[in-house]
């Protein structure tokens, strides 16, 4: 039997950073900033995230990469867990993702990996609270999503772990 699952999906796509809070925007210009702290010798992609606690706090990371793959580490994970190891107890908020490549103008926003979408889907279990999600690559068009729902609908979760 195939049985079709249909989701609402409510992704925001606007067209410029004059059209976001100034919150939002200040979060997408530290990703921006953090993209300098990049170590990308082998893709040459460059991403970069800065995550908003409760308490204000902005913490940046950027993708780490390594000769021998997958040893690196995405920038939205060094984020995030930089934040729970430095803020251990302070809710995540929002976070802003941003990237460029030495190849080409990435005029277009940039997914996050699963693995990153998981990640911080355990945050949002963790705290009782949705993540803002705010992505764009280096101009462009910006997405915001109130959630890693939105891109990880079937997300893995403490309930799978329970015995029925």
């Amino acid at each position: 039997m195939i049985e079709t699952v249909k989701r609402e999906v409510k992704l925001l796509s606007v067209s410029d950073k004059s059209e976001l809070s100034s919150a939002d925007a200040e979060l997408l210009d530290s990703a921006k900033k953090a993209l300098n702290g990049a170590y990308a010798p082998y893709s040459k992609f460059h991403v970069a995230a800065a995550v908003l606690l409760e308490n204000g706090v902005v913490v940046k990371g950027s993708n780490q990469e390594n000769m021998a793959y997958p040893s690196g580490l995405c920038a939205e994970r060094v984020a995030i867990f930089s934040a729970s190891a430095n803020y251990p107890g302070v809710a995540v908020k929002a976070i802003s993702v941003t990237a460029r490549t030495d190849e080409f103008k990435l005029e277009h926003p940039v997914m996050c990996c699963g693995a990153c979408l998981q990640s911080v889907s355990e945050y949002e279990k963790r705290y009782g609270n949705q993540i803002r999600m705010i992505l764009q690559g280096e101009s462009g068009p910006i997405y915001i999503a109130e959630g890693t729902q939105t891109f990880l609908p079937f997300q893995f979760d403490g309930e799978s772990l329970k015995k029925e």
